[in-house]
């Protein structure tokens, strides 16, 4: 009796599985009857009673009004949804230019059902008649007008993926305030039918982008094989500001051109106009022709394997700019020849009109007077606020018929405004020339420094081209710049500069057809030339060329030089201001020497057109004198007025190989010099920078002996 219980359990419980079954099986019909039904009703009915429940749930989810003006349909058709709607529009935000992101006569599609829930939507099917696309983003870029969100924060563009189509008179706006975008663009009406479109899809429009008017032109020529079961080639050209870009590659479906790379090339007159179009300034250009892979990463541009030309120079690398709170562009680049023509716009000259006209014509078209070289070009100050830079560039060689320069290295970074070369390092003439400069437009008017530093150069190699031999000469000379001045150009920089200048020639000889003239010994140089020993080199034991600049103006401070027979020394001086010279330079023989002048040889004239003056008005004075002689004793006694007795002071090199100033050179005795300048400056100018009192201070200027 007391087991019966336990023998009836099983049979219980197979009993509650088999109706827990039951109900299971009831209720899955019921859902199915169910949706059977709703099936049913919406396939008879289409489902036009649901427009009003769609624009109010549509709306809720999107933030936006949506309405539908003629016929709705909304019902499975058999496995796809079908959805049709005519005279539908969906508002835009309150801030947008326009009341509508999108509108359209008709549209009549087929929806893959997963797709709403999972993935990339997904049309099998989209019939679109006039329809109208408006996208835009606010001016701080947080957010878009296709963004469905009342949150702040602006998503991508995603085109839905579209098997087939046909669409009729659509057209799109695209307007970004902060790249300063507007475009305005008609889709070429195209049909497809069992996934092929059958001819190529084109669009056209004009824009503006930060005021300069584009004109673009695109097509897909094999879009047969559709967006998302093939590729698309795609084929676009822009029009700007005499500019030509053609873009090519191949998408994974329309209007996708997000990670996908593209083949482009970019040619025109002035590669700077092409750039200043996003807001971006670099010196200006010759004719360009550039080829390079371009991926679009949301704000990002990637441009790599760049490579093409300028000018008659070369250029490759790559460039990355991005579109961000402020524009930035990261550069890498590489040059195996530089034209030096196509680096004059790095100082501010048209290398057009240099290469045609020559630097004083070029220098004359930035807006300075004539004869001069300076360039008054005004530094892009708004701009350069506007965008920030960094660029690493490496050129293997400088083409140059006068300065040989091989491996330019640069550094540039611009921030806020703030433009820095540092470093700038470059070989010329088997030396090396490191630069940091500095133009900080942050300051009105702006800061400009300038640091060059030369290391020891051979004088053979860096002055062949100005008739000195190279084999037997083999002095060197080592310097260094530092100016510090306030402009938004170059000359008003140097204009106002403050700094030293300084050359220094180790011991060494100087080897040329003109060595004596070099010497400035005339007496020497008769007796050479009647000898034939001309081309003996000049002995160099040490020298020093430099200058204290005060307000644009430098004064020699000193330039002496001590050679083997003789002591050259100057004063005087050069402007920036105006770009005059007023030197004075004259030898004085160590050892007895006939015929020798021992008078200054003038240094005048300008930057551009510099002279030289030998006949001076104290070696005329001297002929005079001479002439006098002859006349009232004897022709020999002539000849003494220009006889060097030999009693040049030999300069110490000590304060000369460090660079020292006038007042501290000494002669090899020891004794402080009498015959180098003080490093002072007389007014030789007014304050506008014309020649002023110039002629009147001409010998104080000067300090003519």
């Amino acid at each position: 009796m007391d087991q019966a219980p336990a023998a009836d359990s099983p049979a219980r419980s197979t009993a509650a599985r088999h109706g827990w079954r039951v109900w299971a099986i009831h209720i899955i019909i019921g859902l199915v009857t169910v949706i059977a039904a709703i099936w049913l009703v919406l396939f008879v009915t289409k489902g036009r009673f649901l427009r009003h429940p769609f624009e109010s749930i549509a709306g809720k989810l999107t933030h936006r009004t949506v309405s539908v003006g003629g016929d709705f349909q909304l019902y499975f058709a058999p496995w796809r949804i079908k959805f049709v709607a005519e005279k539908i529009a969906v508002s835009n935000p309150g801030w947008a230019t326009r009341p509508n992101l999108f509108t359209a006569d008709r549209i009549d599609s087929r929806i893959a059902p997963l797709s709403l829930l999972f993935g990339r939507r997904r049309f099998t099917w989209l019939e679109l008649t006039n329809g109208a696309v408006d996208l835009e983003w606010t001016p701080d870029h947080r957010t878009n007008s296709w963004t469905f969100s009342d949150k702040k924060g602006g998503k991508r563009l995603e085109f839905p993926r579209i098997d087939m189509a046909v669409v009729n008179g659509t057209t799109i706006r695209y307007r970004d305030p902060r790249m300063q975008v507007t475009a305005d663009l008609a889709l070429a009406d195209f049909r497809s039918q069992d996934a092929r479109i059958g001819r190529a899809v084109g669009v056209r429009g004009k824009g503006v982008i930060r005021e300069t008017p584009f004109l673009l032109n695109a097509q897909l020529l094999s879009p047969d094989a559709t967006a998302n079961r093939g590729k698309n080639e795609l084929v676009a050209r822009m029009r700007a500001a005499g500019n030509i870009v053609d873009i090519t590659g191949t998408l994974p479906s329309i209007a996708d051109v997000e990670n996908v790379p593209l083949r482009t090339r970019a040619r025109g007159k002035d590669l700077s106009t092409l750039l200043e179009v996003i807001g971006v300034v670099i010196p200006r250009t010759r004719t360009y022709d550039l080829h390079a892979q371009l991926v679009k990463d949301g704000d990002v541009y990637r441009f790599t394997k760049m490579k093409g030309n300028f000018g008659d120079s070369d250029l490759a690398g790559k460039l990355t700019v991005t579109h961000g709170e402020r524009l930035h562009l990261d550069s890498t680049l590489t040059t195996e020849k530089l034209d030096i023509i196509d680096a004059a716009p790095f100082i501010g000259y048209n290398p057009d009109i240099v290469a045609t006209k020559g630097a004083e014509a070029a220098a004359a078209a930035t807006g300075v007077g004539p004869q001069r070289l300076l360039p008054d070009a005004a530094l892009p100050v708004a701009t350069m606020q506007r965008f920030d830079a960094d660029l690493k560039w490496t050129i293997r060689t400088v083409r140059s018929r006068r300065v040989p320069i091989s491996n330019v290295d640069l550094t540039l970074a611009l921030e806020r405004g703030k433009l820095t070369l540092s470093p700038l390092r470059f070989a010329m003439a088997r030396g090396d020339v490191a630069s940091d400069l500095l133009f900080d437009t942050r300051q009105r008017p702006s800061l400009v420094r300038y640091d060059i530093r030369l290391s020891p150069t051979p004088l053979g190699r860096l002055l062949a081209g100005w008739g000195v031999a190279e084999a037997g000469t083999t002095g060197t000379v080592k310097g260094r710049v530092q100016l510090t001045g306030r402009g938004d150009t170059i000359h008003d920089s140097l204009a106002s500069a403050n700094g030293r200048m300084a050359f220094i020639l180790p011991a060494g000889s100087l080897w040329t057809k003109n060595a004596q003239l070099a010497e400035l010994d005339i007496g020497t140089f008769v007796q050479k030339m009647f000898e034939k020993e001309l081309k003996e080199p000049v002995r160099i034991n040490c020298g020093l060329i430099a200058f204290t600049v005060r307000g644009g103006v430098a004064a020699a401070d000193p330039i002496l030089i001590d050679t083997s027979k003789n002591v050259i020394t100057g004063r005087g001086g050069f402007s920036f201001r105006n770009e005059a010279l007023d030197m004075a330079v004259r030898a004085d023989a160590k050892t007895f020497s006939l015929f020798s002048g021992q008078s200054p040889v003038g240094i005048t004239g300008s930057f551009a057109h510099p002279g030289i003056d030998p006949i001076s008005g104290s070696l005329l004075a001297r002929a005079g004198a001479g002439l006098g002689l002859a006349v009232v004793a004897t022709p020999l006694a002539g000849v003494l007025a220009f006889v060097d007795v030999g009693d040049a002071k030999a300069a110490a090199c000590g304060p000369v190989l460090s660079g020292a100033r006038a007042s501290a050179q000494r002669t090899t005795k020891g004794d402080p010099r009498d015959d180098v300048g003080r490093g002072t400056t007389a007014k030789a100018e007014d304050g506008k920078g014309n020649p002023g009192e110039a002629k009147a201070q001409r010998k104080k200027f000067l300090g003519i002996f």
